[in-house]
């Protein structure tokens, strides 16, 4: 058989109705696209205007305006753009994907246009939009610098007719014959939530008029009505794409409560652009204080997207690493992948430079605030510092940046004040080489902790984690500045200088030696507890303490899983005992059930120090009571 080369077919009304009933997930996307569009003309209308002053001789006002009429149920989006002439109103409007600003700005690139104007349509489908609650759509246009207009029209039934029209100024309007059940795009207030939605920003006022007001209005009906429509509903202020030496705090400051709804002024603002392979305008903003909705699971979190002043979507997760989720702001590029729709974000290199772009100025500016103000860095952690602290585990390329902003209580720091992980280092004694931390639920119990007392008696501070998410850093959070990361609570520790550690050694073999007979009873009497039970280096005021195995999950770790209903393995600890302490040397001497009574309330009174739940709170209790007797 020869080969032959054939043209696809497609059946026209389907495509249609498959475009205007798949392409969109909600209906009310068919004003930003006619608001859009309308933008588009008035743009093109005002570049070819630069080289032919005749296109320009009405000196128009730029607007858009939507008019709608109750009685013919009825809604129109008119601009006084570029408008169109017979072939471009077939090309444009009869053909399924061919798009009148596509061409224009493939026309400006053929002529050598160096700077192009932002026009938003790039796919030719964002009219047909309009079918999605329209059963008819007519449009009228009169291109600029001709003197005949036409009309389309069209009931989606796979046919449109163009015939001469009866506009005489330029522009078009498009006029929406809504079906009966899309009659709420009618009301003012309808429409004036989807123009601040979706077009808030557009460059040119969005006017609103009724063209079919109440015969009997009131007069002061009809004065609210009228004060109304003089005024845009869009405020047309995109304050990104103003020089930051252009715009007061104050506008920053309302742009941020327009945006997020919040009624306090931002902790930070921060513009930027990006240049070179990708180009884009964004406006963030640090918040005072945390929202609610901050950790409610199912919340998406992330930047308002727009696309040439046309909002695109809230909350676009994409454009920011989670541990910055509570960033807000926008990002507004023309180099952004969209779907045909325009609804949905296409992951690709471009996005995740403008991801790093955003972390990357976002981190900045946390370094900037800290080195210059560190009482409003202070605010900043204490609201978003454990969101801050995800990014240790999660950006390994910035793990290094968010490590020297982390902060963190330590055990002999004042309550409530914390301290940098630099100025830590700096503290530490020469004889020091690592960096000391315990994990505990409330920094109460992790300053209470008997684990501690060996590093106070030389000299080094502890660092308290006892925020939820310090404990899963465990294994992220492995060194600083060339310094490992420690816990008191766990394996074998040691202080001091080497001298100091040989002496504790000798002094602790030959305690452990002088004990042997009773560790070895202890061990005996919960060998359903514990895996060890030896002499500690670790104690100087408390008779004993329980420690984990060196890459053990932290106990409050364990309690927190099991509270949310995780199975957890069971893993026996090592009781330390501290061999100089007198109530060691009283119990030492006992035997039978006093021995086992005395264990018992020593092993769970170290459950109690270290912030833990006792077995048998009731037994633990009775025991204490009869051992005070005796005593």
């Amino acid at each position: 058989m020869e080969k032959k080369t054939n043209q696809f077919k497609a059946e026209i009304a389907e495509m249609l109705d498959l475009v205007v009933n798949s392409l969109y997930s909600k209906k009310e996307i068919f004003l930003r696209e006619l608001v859009s569009n309308a933008s588009d003309a008035i743009d093109r209308a005002k570049f070819l205007g630069l080289t032919d002053k005749s296109l320009l001789a009405d000196n128009p006002e730029w607007k858009i305006q939507i008019s709608v009429n109750k009685a013919e149920k009825t809604l129109m989006v008119s601009d006084n753009g570029i408008g169109m002439d017979a072939e471009e109103l077939e090309r444009n409007l009869g053909t399924i994907a061919s798009s009148g600003t596509k061409k224009f700005r493939e026309m400006l690139k053929e002529k050598g246009g160096d700077s192009l104007p932002e026009l938003i349509g790039q796919f030719g489908v964002g009219f047909y939009a309009a079918f999605m609650v329209a059963d008819k759509v007519t449009v009228e246009t009169l291109k600029r610098g001709t003197a005949a207009s036409f009309k389309w029209e069209s009931d989606m039934s796979g046919s449109y007719t163009v015939s001469d029209g009866d506009r005489d100024f330029p522009g078009t309007s498009i006029t929406l014959h809504l079906r009966d059940d899309q009659l709420e795009y009618l009301d003012y207030w309808r429409v004036e939530e989807l123009v601040r939605k979706y077009s808030d920003f557009i460059a040119y006022p969005v006017l609103f008029k009724q063209l079919d007001p109440p015969k009997d209005e009131k007069e002061d009906d009809r004065k609210s009505r009228e004060e109304r429509e003089s005024k845009p509903l869009n405020t047309m202020v995109a304050l990104w794409k103003r020089a930051k030496k252009d715009v007061r705090q104050e506008e920053y400051d309302e742009f941020y409560k327009h945006l997020t709804h919040d009624w306090e002024a931002p902790l930070e603002t921060i513009p930027f652009s990006g240049e070179g392979a990708v180009e884009f305008k964004a406006l963030l903003f640090l918040p005072k204080k945390v929202t609610m909705d901050l950790f409610m699971p199912q919340q998406k979190r992330g930047l308002s997207l727009y696309v040439r002043n046309v909002f695109i979507g809230d909350d676009i997760e994409m454009l920011l690493p989670g541990y910055l989720r509570f960033v807000k702001g926008v990002v507004d590029s023309s180099d952004l992948p969209l779907n045909v729709s325009r609804e949905m974000l296409q992951d690709d290199a471009v996005i995740r430079k403008i991801k790093d772009a955003v972390a990357n100025k976002v981190l900045s500016a946390l370094e900037e605030m800290k080195k210059k103000d560190a009482k409003r860095y202070d605010g900043f952690w204490a609201s978003f510092g454990t969101l801050l602290k995800e990014g240790v585990h999660t950006d390994w390329e910035r793990a290094d940046r968010i490590k020297k902003l982390l902060k963190y209580p330590t055990a002999r720091g004042e309550d409530g004040k914390t301290v940098f992980l630099e100025d830590y280092v700096k503290d530490m004694p020469s004889s020091q080489k690592d960096i000391y931390y315990i994990c505990a639920e409330r920094e109460s119990d992790a300053r209470r902790s008997p684990q501690l007392e060996a590093a106070r008696k030389h000299g080094c501070d502890v660092l308290l984690w006892c925020d939820p998410v310090d404990d899963y850093l465990t294994e992220s959070l492995r060194e600083f500045d060339g310094k490992k990361f420690v816990d008191v609570a766990k394996g074998e520790v040691k202080f001091g200088s080497e001298d100091e550690q040989k002496a504790e050694k000798d002094a602790n073999d030959k305690a452990a030696a002088d004990l042997k007979p009773f560790l070895d009873a202890v061990k005996k009497e919960l060998e359903a507890s514990v895996s060890d039970v030896r002499v500690s280096t670790r104690l100087t005021d408390s008779p004993c303490c329980l420690v984990a195995q060196e890459h053990a999950m932290p106990p409050s770790m364990v309690r927190m899983m099991r509270a949310m209903h995780q199975e957890v393995a069971e893993e026996k600890r090592i009781l330390e005992i501290n061999a100089t302490h007198p109530l060691i040397a009283k119990i030492r001497g006992l035997e039978g059930d006093a021995l086992k009574d005395a264990v018992e309330v020593l092993y769970d009174a170290a459950l109690v120090a270290e912030g833990s739940p006792v077995a048998d709170g009731a037994k633990f209790a009775k025991l204490v009571a009869n051992l005070l007797m005796k005593g």
